[in-house]
């Protein structure tokens, strides 16, 4: 399965850089372990964060972050078949879980109840 990885990244952090690089740290702490149960991992961190860069973004939270930081995981959810929650506050992890239990997707809420393929 391609699994979205949802969880904090910004929430909690009052845009300390530090802060949200342990958040992102978190969220990759689950991904080899996802994959190694068969399954292809996806943080939307991993795509909008180039993207938000590119598009010339100065801070957290300005026109071109919010253009880009949350629409890219509800588009990739599109295309998972499962998201796997992880721990913590999060309005945008808790959007993408009800975006895919509003698309019919799996919702996981720990690494142990992913299955091995």
């Amino acid at each position: 399965m391609l699994i979205l990885i949802a969880g904090p990244y910004r929430s909690g952090t009052n845009d300390d850089p530090q802060l949200m690089k342990e958040n992102l740290d978190k969220l990759e702490a689950v991904a080899l372990p996802l994959f190694r149960k068969g399954h292809i991992p996806f943080i939307g961190e991993w795509m909008a964060l180039p993207l938000i860069k590119l598009a010339g973004s100065k801070q957290p939270g300005d026109a071109a972050w919010e253009e880009i930081q949350y629409p890219v995981a509800h588009r990739m959810l599109e295309k998972c078949d499962a998201v796997l929650r992880i721990a913590g506050a999060s309005k945008g992890a808790d959007a993408d879980v009800k975006k895919a239990q509003e698309m019919g997707l799996k919702v996981y809420y720990s690494l142990e109840e992913v299955p091995s393929v």
